[in-house]
């Protein structure tokens, strides 16, 4: 009699505690991927949700990309399984990991920028793109180190948070500001992610890390609710391991927004559906222009090689390459494009969303202080500065700024006369940087001459992979609201090589 007591308890047990999370293999999954999942019972958001969680707990450590998980992401799968379970519908990112650069606001997460002066700033609402992102269905998984205030292209070290490493090679950098996003998509840590590029951000660390990273076009995805660098330059934008994937990104974000008015330069010029563009063979016919005013500008002999061998692929999948392309008063035209607007952009989110009075100005930000030498330097170097008393240089947007107008028809002016679909250059003409010597190693990055002051859309691909294990990046300038035409020929390339690899670390 006690034996079946033993077994009735055994088999009442069995059915009480807990399944047991359902192993999925996270690496290298895609949006499509994952909802063919859903939709065959494979796995549910909430299981992707937990075994991203487990990967990052359990790897993070050396890496140091994430600042923060977001506590109620499980919760939001866990709705979404049971939306999908009685619609038998799914959202474009339904259940989608997303991971956030901490410089976007998120409602009931911190938004710090890497900084001790909002390390305890907690939005009370979304920014307009993560409540788009939030509406296709997407889960904010966690929130990614960056650089300190986005200040730098080179690294991404906070106050916050520290040092983030590059996957592929832990000596070494995985450029900034957006670093953390780089790292985390690049180590699998998330589906999808979110980084902002004033400069270099979105494709610097996406060349350094072997990731998709999509700079548009100036206006066609909205800035609100993003602690800014210097607004007239900033964009955000996906990081994603595929183009499909940044693509379905892209899609979700863009759109107008009463609240940063350039979004309205983009009425009429936007597509209601960029997936139609990812075609394999979008390569055919296409004329890509060599821009060798930057490939050959003190260029490793590594980067060089895979560069040149990007354009023996591209002429393979049908593209008519003109190399070379040279623009007219190209080194005169790029300069005193940038304008020291930090502080009072910066001064100006503080009033609108931190609304304290212990925090209105770029001194009260100083007086909290830093554990980063490097930012330290760069808010000390914006305190006093204002704006050029040159008249030709009035720190206006991309669409009213007669200097960038000027640099922006020169290069598209070149690109008519030979019909031209994309101009194309490494994104960075040297490997990553070691992180002790950052600053030293820190050579090459393209990604700062010409779409930030232009407004152009600039994609960047994996190329390759250097010694080391390091990855490189190939970037495709476009027109003004060419993303139609960079997606299907970064598609057609990306599919084409099929150079991305996940890290081992």
């Amino acid at each position: 009699m006690k034996s079946i007591y033993a077994l009735l308890f055994l088999c009442l047990f069995s059915f009480c505690k807990s399944p047991q999370p359902k192993q999925i293999n996270i690496d290298e999954l895609t949006i499509s991927e994952i909802h063919q999942a859903f939709q065959n019972g494979d796995f549910s958001a909430e299981d992707l949700v937990e075994a991203y969680l487990s990967r990052i707990e359990a790897l993070d450590s050396s890496l140091n990309s994430i600042s923060i998980t977001n506590p109620e992401a499980l919760a939001t799968a866990k709705k979404l399984d049971a939306e999908f379970s009685k619609t038998r519908k799914l959202r474009p990112l339904h259940g989608i990991p997303l991971i956030v650069k901490d410089n976007i606001n998120t409602s009931g997460l911190p938004t710090t920028a890497g900084a001790l002066a909002l390390a305890d700033f907690y939005p009370t609402s979304d920014a307009f793109i993560i409540q788009k992102l939030v509406d296709a269905g997407a889960i904010i998984l966690a929130k990614s180190n960056m650089a300190e205030w986005a200040f730098s292209p080179m690294h991404s070290e906070s106050s916050t948070q520290g040092t983030t490493r590059n996957p592929y090679n832990l000596d070494h950098v995985p450029a900034g500001s957006s670093g953390g996003t780089g790292a985390s998509i690049a180590a699998n840590f998330g589906t999808i992610g979110l980084g902002t590029d004033t400069g270099n951000s979105i494709r610097g660390p996406s060349s350094h890390n072997a990731l998709v990273g999509f700079r548009t076009t100036l206006g066609l995805v909205s800035r609100e609710g993003i602690v800014p660098l210097y607004l007239r330059n900033d964009v955000v934008g996906p990081m994603c391991r595929t183009v499909e994937d940044a693509t379905k990104v892209l899609q979700a974000i863009s759109g107008i927004d009463p609240k940063d008015p350039i979004t309205h330069y983009s009425q009429g010029k936007a597509s209601t559906n960029y997936t139609q563009f990812l075609k394999k063979d979008g390569m055919k016919g296409a004329r890509i222009g060599v821009f060798r005013t930057l490939s050959e500008k003190d260029t490793d002999p590594e980067i060089s090689a895979l560069f040149n061998q990007s354009l023996k692929d591209m002429a393979m999948l049908g593209a008519v390459i003109i190399d070379s392309v040279e623009v007219e008063n190209f080194d005169s035209l790029r300069r005193n494009q940038w304008c020291p607007v930090f502080r009072a952009d910066l001064e100006k989110f503080l009033a609108d969303y931190v609304k304290r009075d212990t925090m209105k100005t770029i001194r009260d930000v100083i007086r909290v202080g830093t554990t980063s030498e490097y930012a330290r330097k760069g808010l000390e170097s914006f305190v006093d500065s204002s704006l050029p008393e040159n008249p030709e240089i009035n720190c206006g947007d991309a669409f009213t700024d007669l200097k960038r107008i000027a640099f922006r028809e020169a290069i598209e002016k070149v690109m008519d006369s030979l019909k031209l679909d994309a101009l194309v250059y490494p994104s960075w003409n040297n490997k990553p940087a070691q992180i002790d010597r950052f600053q030293e190693e820190y050579l090459g990055d393209n990604s700062q001459l010409i779409a930030p002051h232009t407004g152009q859309p600039a994609f960047t691909v994996p190329m390759g992979f250097t010694s080391g294990n390091l990855p490189a990046g190939l970037q495709f300038l476009g027109k003004m609201w060419t993303e139609p035409t960079l997606i299907r020929l970064v598609y057609s390339y990306e599919q084409g090589t099929k150079h991305r690899k996940a890290p081992v670390f």
